[in-house]
């Protein structure tokens, strides 16, 4: 595979970005990515979902004496958040730097946060932009605000946490899943820093200590001794010896290896720590060290990156960005819903039969100019995805007309495929014959058969 191409779809989600990295470099491409700005404005879809605490109250208030109410209320912020997926994977599809979004992603799935649980699309629209905004900076920073943000107080629980009913939900996952991981901490650690949280609940932008609830007695945490709100229990916790190793390791399985070597976690862990745990230097250090080894199909890739990359491909200018989001649900990749507060598992989860069966059947459709619609139970693999007769794809394929058959193989294959062998070559041939014509009627179709051929075998889910 062309390492720009492969590269493209690292850094982002298709071969866009492909000829920008080749023409700048990926050193001038990473600072073109790093300086790219972000739209703060609250998008149109969010106008009349509750923004503030006292209009939660309000709604919640209403829902509670009418039932009827309640069902539309619920309808009406599920449609709301169906046009949040959608928006997101247009911002994904279209930036020209996709650096930023990817790599909010990639926070999105580390400090998760549901709206299955949240139920209020401004406050997960809010937890969002955090990570949006503070995708490239400081990981100790990011992590205190995002303790704060109402969205994830109210994800884990930390509404109910109280100094007389402690809640340990965030506490756990603050030291488990969001910075030291398991073994670099005791469970009184965990007990006591809901101790610490106790009384952080909903506020109006972001959340806040209320006196009647918290905690004001000294306590031991992770060594140290006193009485620790929740900034100080974040810089106490980037004391630790351990504390760069499980975002380093997570980082490499996103971006690059499926498996990475502890020695690589350690190395760029190092550096992390080093760096005073900025994360545009660590990206920098990593993507640019990574990028000189021979490291192809070292990552199976996510529904995101094969249905983006496949539309790319396919030139499909105006695809239906909530089509997109259903298959992304079918394939376990539901945004703002992940399965559980680890998010999703990645790696050899991408690959299932299942999972394969529904990127097949993706594949023939779109490479037969049909367009996606979701099916009545779109959690059936059979059902997910169906033809909408009513609309027809503009279906385009670049390859070379002046080519012969090898030669249009060969440049499809270093487009798609991050390896092959004898055996694909022959069936590859079977398909585009020796004495194949690009003058003749056909041609394009012949072509597209060997491009959906290739898009569905094993090696195309793999960068």
């Amino acid at each position: 595979m062309d390492k720009n191409i492969l590269w493209s779809l690292r850094l982002g989600f298709s071969a866009k970005q492909a000829k920008s990295i080749e023409k700048n470099g990926l050193k001038k491409f990473l600072d073109l990515s790093f300086a790219t700005n972000f739209d703060s404005k609250i998008p149109d879809f969010l106008s009349e979902s509750p923004k503030t605490y006292a209009e939660f109250k309000e709604i919640r208030k209403k829902i509670k004496s009418s039932p009827d109410e309640k069902k539309q209320m619920l309808k009406k912020e599920g449609q709301t958040s169906a046009a949040m997926k959608a928006w997101w994977i247009r911002k994904m599809n279209q930036e020209e730097f996709p650096l930023r979004e990817k790599m909010t992603c990639f926070w999105h799935n580390h400090y998760v946060s549901t709206f299955q649980k949240v139920k209020v699309n401004y406050w997960v629209f809010q937890h969002n932009q955090i990570l949006r905004e503070n995708a490239f900076g400081n990981f100790k920073t990011l992590t205190k605000k995002i303790i704060k943000s109402n969205a994830m107080v109210r994800y884990l629980d930390n509404v109910d946490n109280r100094k007389d009913k402690l809640n340990e939900n965030l506490s756990r996952e603050l030291l488990e899943l969001f910075t030291l991981g398991i073994g670099n901490y005791t469970e009184q650690d965990i007990k006591n820093g809901a101790k610490g949280l106790a009384g952080l609940g909903i506020g109006e932008e972001n959340a806040i200590y209320r006196k009647f609830f918290e905690n004001n007695e000294n306590f031991d945490y992770l060594g140290k001794n006193g009485n620790f709100k929740a900034d100080e229990m974040v810089d106490i916790i980037f004391e630790q010896p351990n504390i760069p190793y499980l975002i380093t390791r997570k980082i490499l399985k996103w971006f690059i290896y499926d498996e990475p070597k502890e020695e690589l976690v350690h190395y760029y862990g190092a550096y992390l720590k080093a760096m005073n745990f900025e994360i545009q230097p660590l990206l920098i250090k990593i993507f640019t060290e990574e990028f000189a080894k021979n490291n192809s199909g070292s990552k199976i890739k996510n529904p995101l990156e094969f249905s983006l990359q496949l539309m790319n491909e396919l030139s499909i200018e105006d695809p239906n960005e909530k089509s997109i989001a259903f298959f992304l649900r079918a394939q376990g990749m539901d945004l703002f819903n992940q399965p559980n507060v680890k998010g999703w598992d990645g790696g050899n989860a991408w690959l299932t039969s299942q999972i394969f069966l529904q990127r097949n059947n993706v594949a023939d459709l779109l490479c037969n100019g049909r367009s996606l619609t979701p099916g009545k139970k779109e959690m059936d693999e059979n059902s997910m995805m169906k033809q909408n007769p009513k609309k027809q794809l503009n279906v385009k394929l670049d390859w070379n007309k002046e080519g012969n058959n090898k030669e249009i193989i060969a440049e499809l294959t270093n487009r798609l495929l991050f390896q092959t062998d004898k055996n694909n070559q022959t069936d590859f041939e079977q398909l585009l014959k020796y004495d194949f014509d690009s003058k003749t009627d056909g041609s394009e179709n012949a072509v597209l058969r060997l491009f959906n051929f290739m898009v569905k075998t094993p090696e195309f889910q793999l960068i």
